[in-house]
């Protein structure tokens, strides 16, 4: 599970926008956003820095 839905919406950032940043198709960014599909370390790497985040921000703790 991952948060990426709520810091695009925190920054008041649109998924195309992510998509094109990002070079990926909106369709793979609305599944990471939906969290249908989780995005390789790599990507969540790649979209924290877009986001100007850190990754781990991006990630849900489970042990809550």
């Amino acid at each position: 599970m991952n948060r990426i839905k709520e810091v695009l919406e925190e920054k008041g950032i649109k998924q195309i926008w992510l998509a094109d940043q990002l070079g990926k198709s909106y369709n793979m960014v609305n599944s990471y956003v939906q969290n249908r599909r989780q995005p390789s370390i790599e990507d969540l790497y790649k979209i924290g820095k877009i986001l100007n985040t850190e990754a781990r921000e991006l990630l849900v703790n489970s042990l809550k």
